[in-house]
């Protein structure tokens, strides 16, 4: 049994969600996060999860997204206040284009939202590790945890972010021959803090680097760190599930 603990369903074009949770499922993936973006397809997006079984959803603006201003934390509490919303995110920073006090103060909402409604948080960190770590430990985000998503910085940061109780999630790049930092991470992140994810449609894994991923291409990537780690498949398939499971307080079923 697997999990892509992080997704985009309704950001993949050309299929539907039914077809792409059915050939998850025939790779043995039977659970789902679909990761908001923006506020203005939110809505949509929720209406989707909520048809199709062991979907989850989050609630939140990524830092590349122009809706900084607008949010508050009291619209993202109410909008995380459905038992189909099992996350806060994602959110982060993103300092590959441009850094941005708009981003930094979005961030701390999200924490803050977090908090309140009691539901772990999605990171997006690029380019901006510093002030990543440096702002989760300012707002206290050890209090709800959640996931450092698609992770590509070194073990210092990796530590820092597993001692406010953050889980470590990795994508279709560590399958990447040249990602040999992630590679580190990989084999040293403690079984109890590991997730698997795909970020799909984008960062497709080896072997279908530069196509449009998948949720179904997430064994790629639990099989490829269970090579790294010189371990069983289905020893990364099962601790991730059950991490998964751990995290956002869901019951097997």
């Amino acid at each position: 049994m697997l999990v892509d603990s992080h997704c985009h369903l309704d950001l993949i074009k050309n299929t539907t969600p039914e077809v792409l949770v059915s050939a998850a499922h025939q790779q043995g993936v039977q659970y789902l996060l679909c990761v908001s973006i923006d506020l203005e397809h939110f809505p949509m997006m929720l209406k989707m999860v909520k048809l199709i079984n062991n979907v989850f959803a989050s609630v939140g603006i990524h830092p590349n997204m122009s809706q900084h201003d607008i949010v508050d934390v009291t619209t993202l509490v109410k909008l995380a206040d459905d038992a189909d919303i099992i996350a806060i995110g994602e959110t982060g920073l993103d300092y590959f284009h441009k850094e941005g006090e708009g981003q930094q103060e979005c961030f701390r909402t999200h924490i803050q939202a977090a908090k309140e409604i009691g539901k772990p948080l999605i990171i997006h960190c690029r380019n901006a590790a510093e002030d990543t770590i440096r702002i989760l430990r300012e707002e206290n985000a050890s209090e709800v945890g959640g996931i450092m998503h698609c992770f590509v910085e070194d073990w210092e940061i990796a530590q820092q972010a597993l001692d406010m109780g953050f889980y470590i999630s990795f994508s279709g790049i560590v399958t990447f021959k040249n990602a040999k930092t992630v590679h580190a991470v990989a084999k040293k992140i403690p079984l109890e803090r590991l997730l698997v994810e795909t970020d799909a449609p984008y960062l497709a894994p080896v072997p279908y680097r530069g196509k449009t991923n998948q949720p179904a291409y997430v064994r790629h990537i639990a099989e490829y760190i269970a090579e790294l780690r010189g371990e069983r498949f289905e020893t990364i398939a099962q601790v991730t599930t059950n991490n998964f499971l751990r995290l956002f307080k869901l019951t097997h079923g």
